[in-house]
């Protein structure tokens, strides 16, 4: 195949697994982004990739050559991949101006690379800024001069390492929008690792979920937020709401009402995660489970609840988290009726030991 092949990749450091068996593709034109948490084997996989660790197992194509084995040696040099590589810390080169960084990795300039510098710049907000060093530019604009000196050579990969994590909330929505529109332009097939779920759903075709070396789960953004494999990847997605309950006829019971457990057997202590922006509230209609207002904040453009449910089975009330859009600030200590939103209960194996709650 086209583009970026891994197959059944194994990598560990001092006899200790950091990638255990990882296989995936990413298709010329697909951005294909790797999430996870610290630790779990996202940057390692990038470096493989890109030729700067040895691979120990494993096999690794691009563009359907054959560029590195762990059983038979193969090992092209990183810079006789075709892969533009960018790391975090831009790495951009102080004594040279804006146009010379970009052209660096190309050995003799022509007119059609001086066009594409030009139209580069264009297309990412850096007009007039040929001539700059990198110490006068902002750091979205030091970016984007990185993904440009790794897009000037035309690679056939581009391998891009938390890009946008140095960047202030408000300048990385910006940037990172200008980044995929420009990629998608270029037709480069894009690994990205990120250990933002934001970041992920809004840049990514697909989402490969790692955790300790394994991809968990691989999928376009919609089904890992909404279908997700385990509760490990449900909770990539922020703070969940976590009841415990025990399997029967098919469904399990909780105070925020019955759930569908059907693929699990009668007896099974399962979890039921509700995300806070699963729950919907009102203050009027009682139809909903009813709970107590224990503080109401407002964050803008959503408001963040703490709710409490005497369930009857402990002598602490249970508390569940909200987050409703827009405004919405009950009074402390008010009654407000909840339910919850289709495809935002998940109920999975309960792998320690809690309190049923029924």
């Amino acid at each position: 195949m086209t583009g970026l092949q891994i197959l059944n990749l194994h990598h560990a450091f001092d006899k200790t697994p950091v990638i255990r068996g990882v296989s995936l593709n990413v298709a010329p034109g697909e951005m294909v982004c790797l999430l996870g948490p610290s630790g779990c084997g996202k940057t390692t996989l990038l470096r493989i990739a890109a030729g700067l660790e040895p691979v120990q197992q494993g096999d690794i194509f691009i563009s359907g050559n054959h560029v590195a084995a762990g059983q038979n040696g193969i090992q092209v040099p990183p810079e006789k991949l075709g892969v533009g590589l960018m790391f975090q810390d831009f790495a951009l080169f102080p004594h040279l101006t804006v146009r010379e960084n970009i052209l660096f990795g190309i050995k003799s300039v022509t007119a059609a690379n001086e066009q594409w510098l030009i139209n580069g710049l264009t297309g990412l907000g850096l007009d007039g800024y040929a001539d700059r060093y990198p110490h006068v530019l902002s750091g979205g604009q030091q970016q984007r001069v990185a993904l440009l000196r790794a897009a000037a050579p035309e690679p056939q990969i581009m391998l891009l390492d938390e890009p946008f994590s140095g960047l202030d909330v408000s300048r990385r929505n910006v940037v990172r929008k200008r980044t995929l529109d420009f990629l998608k332009t270029t037709g480069i097939a894009t690994l990205m690792v990120t250990h933002d779920p934001d970041e992920a759903m809004f840049m990514a075709d697909r989402i490969l979920v790692m955790e300790n070396g394994l991809i968990k789960q691989d999928g376009k953004p919609v089904d890992i937020y909404f279908k997700p494999a385990d509760a490990f990847v449900s909770t990539l997605f922020g703070p969940l709401n976590t009841f415990t309950g025990t399997v029967k006829n098919g469904s399990v019971e909780t105070v925020m009402g019955h759930f569908d457990a059907s693929q699990h057997q009668n007896g099974d202590q399962v979890d039921v995660l509700i995300r806070p922006e699963g729950i919907t509230l009102s203050s009027t209609n009682p139809k909903g489970t009813p709970l107590r207002v224990q503080s109401a904040r407002s964050l803008g453009h959503a408001s963040h609840l703490t709710l409490t449910s005497d369930t009857g089975h402990s002598s602490a009330p249970l508390e569940i988290l909200v987050r409703m859009p827009g405004v919405y600030l009950p009074e402390t200590g008010s009654l407000v009726y909840a339910r919850i939103n289709a495809g935002h209960g998940f109920v999975f194996a309960s792998n320690r030991a809690k309190q049923t709650l029924l």
